[in-house]
């Protein structure tokens, strides 16, 4: 049973990356990865609300919005997945605006260097995808918790990756016409195969 949660994040980190194999969050994940202390900031607040999330919506949607959820209430034949978009939405953003309240308590530096993206968080695709993908795959809570841990570490490694590539670059003789986004998008598909040469490992 330990074996199948370690393979679950091991694959949500690395073959399955939800920013380098589905290329969700990438808005974020071009403009944070400039700086590496951004970019940690950043990927560790992903990683937080992803973990809350995704048994968050996850409870909401096997108890509240799918076929049947309501039985419970006396309404066994409701069909309310229809809301899941806008209801995980909103509590995407409200772990956002927790995340937030935090960081301007405990840490106003990262807060202003995090700027317009931290709020950004709340419609970042990443996060969003997390949730839909554990209802499209029938996750149990558990297995949506660890999931959405193990994208959330995935999206860190990967920003901070780029970002230590990025700083690395700038003593480097890059091409004139490749600077900028050109070589960044360049090394988020070396980096994403990268990633993928992990799908080879059995657990």
């Amino acid at each position: 049973m330990v074996e199948h949660y370690i393979s679950l994040a091991t694959k949500a980190m690395f073959v399955e990356n939800i920013l380098l194999a589905y290329f969700l969050g990438m808005c974020s994940f071009l403009a944070i990865s400039k700086k590496i202390d951004t970019s940690i900031g950043l990927g560790f607040a992903v990683v937080f609300v992803l973990t809350i999330t995704s048994p968050a919506n996850w409870a909401i949607h096997n108890y509240f919005l799918q076929d049947g959820a309501l039985a419970w209430a006396g309404f066994p034949d409701v069909d309310l997945s229809f809301l899941n978009f806008i209801v995980f939405i909103a509590v995407i953003a409200a772990m956002v605006q927790l995340v937030e309240m935090i960081l301007d308590k405990f840490s106003p530096t990262l807060y202003y260097n995090l700027g317009i993206f931290l709020p950004l968080i709340a419609v970042n695709c990443s996060i969003l995808g997390g949730s839909l993908f554990l209802v499209e795959r029938e996750y149990t809570l558990l297995e949506s918790t660890v999931f959405g841990f193990g994208s959330g570490m995935g999206w860190f490694l990967a920003i901070v990756s780029m970002a230590s590539i990025r700083h690395r670059l700038r003593y480097s003789n890059v091409p004139a016409k490749l600077r900028g986004l050109g070589i960044t998008m360049l090394l988020t598909g070396l980096l994403s195969m990268a990633f993928m040469a992990f799908s080879g490992i059995d657990l």
